[in-house]
């Protein structure tokens, strides 16, 4: 199969295990394409693409951004702050004006879960959800599945646990539905305040004690606390919050074994992960970010060649 089975990337859910397959073959190939000294292919020269950043972003913008400058794709870039937005405008009279100027695909971030399948079923450019809300966040858990096969080997059989604040997590939903799909076994972690009710429900393991949750996994995705969702407190202090649920480099060692530790960044060191640890060979942190440009250029790529000409 060399055609996804979507239109639109809007989340894991609706991908299928041979489109996953399919998007990782690709960011094989792009891979090879950005370590070498020219970091540039022509495919995409024709092809116009909207960023719309609704919140703010950094790494996810610029990884897309770097994605479609590889690719040759002509980039339109759009924050809110600096918006009509700000003023009244609506999500589709925004990106009808943006679609106007002859736009083929659309890159969107926003703090309403759904805005982007909303969007997907109302305009003919092709959408990418880079994060709606606590929702789905799809490309980082594909950038996140695509490290640890690299890391591995396979995805398969493979142990992970996700630690943190899961309960306005987008990253945390996203990285379930994918590595599930690809036959992993995931646990959750965390206090019982940011993990959702029914998570279990998703085929999830739930535990509160990160130990024990470490001693279980192969690889353990250290999520930050999102204390820009959080309306009220979920915790006592980030103090506490550390000493029960921060990984340190003394836990790490005391494994009998070695396991793998990710992050999707930002990083609030010292909170949810200490910077011995962050830095450390167990660390594929970089690795995540370097990857995520490949899978960007995959995704963005695969659906450029379902636009009619």
């Amino acid at each position: 199969m060399n055609n996804l089975s979507v239109d639109h990337l809007t989340g894991i859910r609706d991908l299928t295990n041979e489109d996953i397959q399919l998007i990782f073959k690709m960011a094989d190939s792009f891979k090879d394409v950005i370590n070498r000294p020219i970091k540039k292919v022509p495919s995409l020269r024709d092809i116009t693409i909207a960023n719309l950043f609704f919140e703010n972003s950094t790494r996810t913008r610029l990884s897309f951004e770097l994605a479609e400058k590889r690719l040759s794709a002509d980039i339109v870039n759009f924050s809110a702050s600096s918006s009509s937005v700000k003023k009244g405008e609506t999500l589709i009279d925004t990106v009808n004006n943006i679609l106007s100027m002859k736009v083929d695909m659309v890159v969107m971030r926003h703090p309403n879960p759904g805005a982007a399948h909303f969007l997907s079923q109302r305009i003919s450019a092709k959408v990418i959800n880079a994060g709606d809300g606590t929702h789905e966040h799809p490309t980082q858990a594909l950038l996140d599945a695509y490290s640890i096969r690299e890391e591995l080997g396979d995805v398969s059989g493979k142990k992970v646990v996700i630690v943190g604040d899961i309960l306005h997590s987008r990253v945390a939903l996203s990285n379930i539905y994918c590595l599930k799909k690809l036959g992993a076994e995931v646990m959750v972690c965390g206090p019982t305040t940011l993990i959702p009710k029914h998570i279990a429900d998703l085929g999830v393991r739930v535990s509160h004690n990160l130990k024990e949750a470490l001693a279980w996994c192969d690889v353990a995705n250290m999520l930050r606390i999102q204390l820009e969702r959080q309306e009220i407190n979920f915790f006592p202090s980030l103090r506490e919050y550390s000493m029960l649920f921060g990984l340190n480099k003394q836990l790490l060692d005391s494994l009998d074994k070695r396991i793998i530790v990710m992050h999707p960044g930002p990083i609030n060191r010292g909170v949810e992960i200490t910077s011995e640890v962050a830095d450390s060979d167990q660390s594929i942190i970089l690795n995540q970010v370097e990857n995520g440009v490949a899978i960007r250029m995959a995704i963005i790529y695969l659906l450029a060649s379902k636009i009619e000409r």
